[in-house]
């Protein structure tokens, strides 16, 4: 797993997960490789038991990229290959985000759940159109979530939440820092019409988790703001972002997002997470304890019986991945519902589309 870059950021689970299905009985395909998190959605889902078959991508320096760690998957000479093939029940793809819809929408009508990176969506007809699809056509328009999904002690934090540990969640608080390294990045990244903004694209991170642990079906963005503080050469670059919403159920959330990760720290960013409960609290420092531990998965409780730290890497691992497996294959919805999927990112994207725009 990269450590100094989150657009390859891919964990590998420490305990190989008991596979949720028998081999080739969810069989699935990669698609569009623009965004190294595809990667992390292949792993997940081939450690839950899925069956990679296909790989399809325009560019063939990305597919053979892909396959040298793959090397199961076969060269699709199409997408079309991949879409009328009946075997496949899923297609995870990470496209450029102002593509995703489009490909989803395609992947749905071809009878295939849609399983893509985050953000889903860069505008809010996307969002109508996506979930006009999923009620024709019954298909499922999953999303990773990374952030939570594939972060051990993000994991375990929502466990402790789900036990009571805490009491009634008040307000989630979250940091969102990512190391910029510019030269590595591909032109749509600079390109806002391409991402959709700092807000909605990993601030799509921080408002998911803060529905997840509140609870919350719905929130309100009460306000944003972004900025280009350091990066004149890219104007279109946003790299800083904030919101306050209000959920409702009473709980408040308050994120910040950005693109400022010294070089010096061990790690492309220092995630955390603060929840603040009736009955305690609890701090998930997600990637590393500066000067203390420099891996990750680190959480932090207190609550009316005392205090603790628990280091969770290895201990948790990623149980979203068997869930989707699981839900595609029962049509049920353990891993994740379509409403909370399409709620977080509808509000990333109002949460942009309200931004202040501050001149620094």
């Amino acid at each position: 797993m990269n450590r100094s870059d989150g657009m390859n950021y891919a964990p590998v689970a420490a305990n190989k997960p008991k596979p949720v299905c028998r081999p080739g009985e969810f069989v699935f395909a990669a698609a569009a490789l623009d965004h190294g998190h595809i990667y992390g959605q292949t792993n997940g889902l081939l450690e839950a038991g899925g069956t990679l078959k296909w790989v399809y991508d325009p560019d063939p320096a990305k597919v053979a990229q892909f396959v040298k760690t793959y090397p199961q998957a076969a060269v699709a000479p199409t997408l079309e290959t991949i879409l009328a093939d009946p075997g496949v029940k899923l297609v995870a793809a990470a496209a450029i985000p102002s593509e995703r819809a489009a490909l989803g929408i395609r992947a749905m009508e071809a009878g295939k759940d849609y399983f893509t990176d985050k953000t889903p969506f860069t505008t809010l007809e996307q969002l109508d159109a996506a979930k006009a699809a999923v009620a024709r056509t019954g298909r499922k328009y999953m999303v990773y979530y990374s952030e939570r999904l594939h972060v051990e002690s993000a994991v375990y934090a929502g466990q402790l939440v789900r036990e009571g540990a805490i009491g009634r969640v008040l307000q989630v608080i979250g940091t969102g820092p990512h190391r910029l390294n510019k030269a590595s990045r591909p032109d749509w990244f600079f390109r806002k019409e391409k991402y959709g903004g700092i807000l909605c694209d990993i601030g799509s991170h921080q408002i998911e988790q803060f529905l997840y642990y509140a609870g919350c079906k719905d929130a309100r963005v009460l306000h944003s703001k972004v900025a280009n503080y350091a990066n004149p050469d890219v104007p279109e670059l946003e790299d800083f972002g904030d919101a306050t919403l209000l959920g409702d159920n009473g709980a408040t959330n308050y994120f910040r997002v950005d693109w400022f990760t010294p070089n010096g720290l061990a790690t492309w960013g220092d995630g955390r997470t603060l929840i603040l409960g009736t009955e305690g609290y609890i701090e998930i420092r997600k990637y590393i304890d500066l000067e203390r531990d420099p891996s990750g998965d680190h959480v932090y409780l207190a609550n009316q019986e005392g205090q603790w730290r628990f280091h969770v890497s290895g201990q948790v691992g990623y149980p979203f991945f068997g869930e989707l497996i699981l839900d595609c294959l029962n049509r049920t919805e353990n891993a994740m519902t379509q409403e909370h999927a399409f709620k977080a990112a509808q509000l990333c994207l109002e949460a942009q589309k309200a931004a202040i725009r501050i001149e620094g």
